[in-house]
């Protein structure tokens, strides 16, 4: 993996899924209560797999699957913090967002994962930590992330 930072925006590079975990394990290690990651990235660009590694980060035990959630459109993973992880893909747009629930999880006391989260933009929140995914051959991942900064010290 590869980091490049520039302020509070980065560019890393991933070459397999579990590097993608990884990458996802150090975001869910940095969470708090109240953060949003908003992903982005074609079907199959490895957005679950990023899910997977924060889940892993923010406490999920391996016994958990986590998975796409996009017939049931949100999953809830317990851990040190609770993580909602919604699919946007099959929501008609933000009033479907918003029947949802999608302020109060965002004031909640975990974090709000959104996949497809280009579906709903109006929704996120200013502090939200935006994961644009782009396959770039074979297993290889481009990751931007542009937000807050939850690399800041390392």
């Amino acid at each position: 993996m590869k980091t490049q930072d520039v302020g509070k925006e980065w560019t890393l590079t991933s070459d397999s899924p579990e590097q993608t975990q990884r990458i996802g394990q150090r975001i869910g290690e940095r969470l708090t209560a109240g953060s949003c990651v908003a992903l982005t990235g074609q079907l199959g660009a490895g957005k679950t797999e990023l899910v997977k590694g924060i889940a892993a980060g923010a406490g999920v035990t391996a016994d958990v699957t986590v998975n796409s959630p996009t017939f049931v459109i949100i999953n809830e993973y317990p851990g040190r913090l609770h993580l909602l992880h919604i699919d946007a893909y099959r929501l008609g747009g933000v009033e479907e967002i918003e029947a949802i629930g999608i302020e109060e999880m965002l004031a909640g006391p975990g974090a709000v994962l959104i996949e497809w989260a280009d579906r709903v933009p109006e929704v996120l929140p200013e502090h939200c930590l935006h994961v644009a995914i782009e396959h770039t051959g074979g297993n290889a991942r481009r990751l931007s992330l542009a937000g807050p900064s939850i690399f800041a010290g390392t």
